[in-house]
């Protein structure tokens, strides 16, 4: 037998009124209610019986002093007569009226007035002569009655007031307020990115329904925030997939150029160091000998960075060794000798002898040569300065090296900057630059495992830092 679950009902207009109303005041509403109810129920069950039990006595009362009155006994005699404010003597001195007086006259012996309504009762003994007057205890039970009305309602309006001072100031904050606008504080947290506090604390939690809300709400935002993380961790892996996709794909087109490059160059080359080799043979001067030396060795260095365009369009395994980088950046300044600028220009090598890195020389003499060259061309012809140091780096995978080239010129435009390193990029394509150099650079670092970053220094000048691992024994 399948359960079917009733349609929910329309709740009506009062219904949606009341459910429209907040929680205190539903409370107040509700509370007022029960009270009335009580409190009208008290009444109307206990006054009743008061009131039956009330107006027996009266009866009874009544009809005994009416016995008594009738009785021919003296009346003053009996105890406790004074209540009722007997009298007895002539009409006038009793001020009895002449109705009263006649009526009594012609009914001799029989009682005037009536118990259940008339204040006083009056009687004419005619065996004595003289008229009795005695008075009624009506008032005072009808004085009763509202005494007890009244104590009652005052009884019962206490204890409302008690009841409701009592919820009001101490159940309803502690057990009911509380916990709400903990709930209320914490989704309001939760609204406005207040990760700390859009948990509700343990010792806010009580151990009742609205606790198990409590509890069920701390659990789906604890829920909510776990997948957001882990959704947060997949989009981040996507971006570094799109990343690392478009990385390579850059990389391949530059490999392509590279090698389109390196071929045009391997033939002017070859004639070049040949021509060279055949000069060094027949001059004799010496100043010219090292110009011709300097000269072959920079021919030799273009071919290894030729070879070497080839091997990154190959994508080819380079062999890692130990390499000294404080003498690899000496050599690369020289390399930059026929430079006009370098006899004018203040070179630094801060290197300590301590900096080794685990790398091949001639990819990383190529670095420095890219990074030298942009510096050189950047600084002012006199009294430019460019300087090149390293300090350890406490990469997360083993120690590294933090090493940066600095200058003091103009600095890398900030529109330029975002994306220095990519092909192309440059603000001298009209007169040395290619836009290559710093790309060709990136993918270096990039195989040997490190990273590189361009700023601008504060007072004024660009910065390059590269982050290389440090040399490891069996490096390959």
């Amino acid at each position: 037998m399948k359960f079917r679950v009733p349609e929910a009902r329309h709740p009506g207009f009062l219904g949606k009124r009341f459910g429209d109303l907040k929680v205190r005041l539903k409370l107040v509403v509700l509370h007022n209610l029960f009270f009335l109810v009580l409190t009208s129920s008290v009444y109307f069950t206990v006054f009743p019986l008061l009131e039956q039990r009330i107006s027996g006595a009266r009866s009874r009362e009544i009809s005994l002093i009416t016995q008594a009155f009738l009785a021919e006994t003296p009346l003053p005699q009996l105890p406790g007569l004074e209540l009722y404010s007997y009298e007895e003597g002539a009409a006038q001195s009793l001020g009895i009226s002449r109705e009263i007086r006649e009526w009594l006259d012609s009914h001799p012996g029989k009682i005037f007035g009536d118990a259940a309504k008339d204040e006083f009762l009056y009687r004419w003994s005619p065996a004595s002569g003289v008229y009795r007057k005695i008075r009624l205890p009506n008032e005072y039970y009808h004085q009763a009655l509202s005494l007890i009305r009244a104590a009652l309602f005052v009884v019962l309006g206490v204890i409302y007031i008690l009841a409701v001072l009592l919820l009001e100031l101490v159940i309803m904050p502690l057990y009911v307020y509380r916990p709400l606008r903990a709930m209320l504080n914490a989704d309001y947290s939760v609204m406005t990115g207040d990760r700390p506090r859009e948990i509700i604390p343990a010792d806010f939690i009580p151990r009742d329904e609205i606790g198990q809300i409590m509890l069920s709400r701390n659990s789906t935002v604890e829920q909510l925030r776990a997948r957001e993380g882990e959704l947060e961790a997949a989009l981040t892996r996507l971006e570094n997939a799109k990343q690392s996709l478009a990385a390579q794909d850059r990389l391949a087109s530059l490999g392509m150029l590279s090698a389109g490059v390196a071929h045009e160059l391997n033939t002017p080359l070859a004639v070049l160091q040949g021509s060279i080799e055949k000069l060094l043979e027949t001059v004799d001067t010496p100043s010219a000998q090292q110009r011709l030396l300097r000269m072959q060795r920079v021919a030799t260095r273009l071919r290894s960075i030729s070879e070497g365009l080839l091997d990154f369009a190959r994508v080819r395994k380079q062999r890692m060794e130990d390499v000294d980088i404080h003498p690899l950046v000496d050599e690369a300044w020289s390399l930059l000798a026929l430079d006009e600028k370098s006899g004018s220009a203040r070179f630094e090598n801060a290197v300590p002898a301590a900096c080794r890195l685990n790398g091949n020389p001639d990819r990383l003499i190529q670095v420095f040569v890219n990074l030298l060259r942009n510096a050189l061309q950047a600084i002012p012809a006199s009294e430019g300065h460019i300087r090149v140091a390293a300090a350890p780096y406490p990469a997360h995978t083993g120690r590294a090296w933090l090493i940066t080239v600095e200058d003091n010129g103009p600095g890398i435009p900030e529109d330029v900057l975002p994306d220095i390193f990519e092909a192309f990029i440059t603000t001298r394509l009209d007169a040395r630059g290619t836009g290559l150099g710093l790309t060709v650079t990136e993918g270096i670092i990039d195989q040997h495992g490190g990273t590189i970053n361009a700023f601008n220094n504060t007072g004024g000048g660009a910065r390059i830092e590269i982050r290389l691992p440090e040399f490891a024994s069996g490096a390959v």
